[in-house]
Formats: C-alpha cells, structure tokens, sequence
C-alpha cells in the first residue's frame, strides 16, 4: 500500500530556445511530453514497475511560457485500480528574474502497469488518509467512468 505524496515528483527546467515556437513560447508538443515524462515517474513510485501510458484527459493550456521561464511539473497519483493508475500533473511558468508563478496547465493521465511480455500487473493500492486525497480520488473515479463510456462508444 502507497500513499499520495509517496508517488509526488518535481520536474524543473528552463525553457530554451529550441523548445520554442517563432513566438518565443513553449511548444504544446514540448509540454505535453514533460507531463507525460512526470506522470510516469510519478506512477513508477507508486507501482515500482513498467508502465505504458493509457490516456490523457483534460488537458488544457491556460497561459503561455516563454523562453528563459522556468517550467515546473508537480505529478501525483491521485488514484489506483487493480492494474491501472490516474495521476494529475500541473505544470507552471516562473519568471527567472521575478520569481512570478503562474499555472499553465493541468492533466490527468492514466497508466497501466505492465510486465516486460505486455501482460497487465496488479499494482497496490492507494491509501487516502485526507479529505482532499479522497476528493481526488472520487474525481479520478468519474473521469475514468466517462473515459470507459466514450471508449464502448466508440469501439
């Protein structure tokens, strides 16, 4: 059994030019990358074993950031099931010469524990002691709840 802060990881770079587009700001491509990067390693702590990513639920882009900024990623697990996890990453800009700090993007990803054949692992569970980890954790059971209905409906 894990805990929620167990799996938490901090992801911390500058953004540089060649993360950028002709505008100066980070490529989405770029910031989808580093969730998904953070989001693993997050889930790897709560798992502790190969992980592929299943999916990626409301992601959105809220402000730009800028080369020079910092982008921070803080990813936690916010829920497990037998053999699949949701964790939610939030990502930051900080201003290097200011120490400003804004959200820029929020995401949930769900991951599914695998062995090195492709077969599906049971993974332990996640112990919630907190009322804000238990609202979580029911926020993670309705998205999961309506991605499995979009997916029967479309398959």
């Amino acid at each position: 059994m894990a805990f929620p802060q167990d799996s938490y990881t901090e992801m911390v770079q500058v953004v540089l030019p060649n993360d950028a587009n002709p505008l100066g700001f980070i490529l989405g491509g770029t910031v989808m990358h580093l969730i998904d990067i953070a989001g693993a390693i997050a889930c790897h702590r709560h798992t502790r074993s190969l992980l592929v990513t299943a999916a990626v639920d409301d992601l959105q882009f809220l402000h730009p950031i800028k080369v020079g900024d910092l982008i921070i990623l803080q990813a936690r697990v916010t829920a497990a099931w037998k053999t699949s996890l949701e964790v939610e990453v939030e990502v930051y800009s900080e201003e290097t010469l200011t120490g400003v700090r804004r959200m820029t993007s929020r995401a949930y990803l769900t991951f599914v524990a695998i062995d090195r054949q492709g077969g599906k692992v049971t993974i332990p569970p996640l112990e919630l002691t907190t009322d804000a980890e238990r609202a979580n954790a029911e926020g993670a059971q309705e998205r999961r709840r309506a991605r499995l209905a979009r997916k029967a409906t479309a398959g």
